[in-house]
């Protein structure tokens, strides 16, 4: 599976589902499982290397801005829905998250930006199609610390002047 191929996927598992992160979850198994077991593992290693890239204090700041805070697990969350959003919307983010201003529709903190099952779609599908835990992806782990400029946590004045735009329009 090629990175169009991944994305071809992640876009029409999304569209299908409304825009419900558990919905394109599951759809997104329910597609995996019809392929063959490498072509799920690639598929997790294009998920998984996304993931990784997405591992940015900017993006950091963007998701405590969209969500009104977010802890570790919830920025973790959080790179998944950003990832099931698409290749336009990830790439974007990840290149200036303060273009998610003008990249979202809108946002609900109720059904956007926890896309946690997403994580999991390609390990579910894997294990169905053979029985067993997927193996290890051969990827460089997550780093350990954030690319880019730490955020202060006790600077609740940050956000706002990391992305301003994204704060004017979706700020809590």
């Amino acid at each position: 599976m090629d990175e169009t191929e991944f994305w071809e996927l992640v876009d029409s598992t999304r569209e299908a589902a409304d825009g419900d992160p558990e919905d394109h979850a599951d759809l997104l198994v329910e597609r995996l499982v019809r392929l063959d077991p490498d072509s799920v593992l690639d598929f997790a290693r294009h998920f998984e290397a996304r993931f990784n890239r997405a591992y940015r204090w900017d993006l950091w700041a963007a998701a405590a801005v969209l969500l009104g805070g977010a802890d570790e697990d919830a920025f973790d969350y959080f790179r998944c829905w950003l990832i099931g959003r698409g290749r336009e919307v990830f790439e974007g983010a990840v290149h200036d998250p303060d273009s998610l201003a003008e990249l979202l529709d809108d946002f609900d903190e109720e059904l956007d930006g926890d896309a946690e099952e997403l994580g999991y779609a390609a390990d579910e599908a894997y294990e169905q199609l053979t029985g067993l835990v997927a193996p290890d992806l051969g990827l460089p782990p997550q780093a350990e610390e954030p690319e880019g400029t730490p955020l202060d946590p006790g600077d609740d004045a940050a956000p706002a002047a990391r992305l301003p735009a994204l704060w004017e329009r979706f700020g809590h």
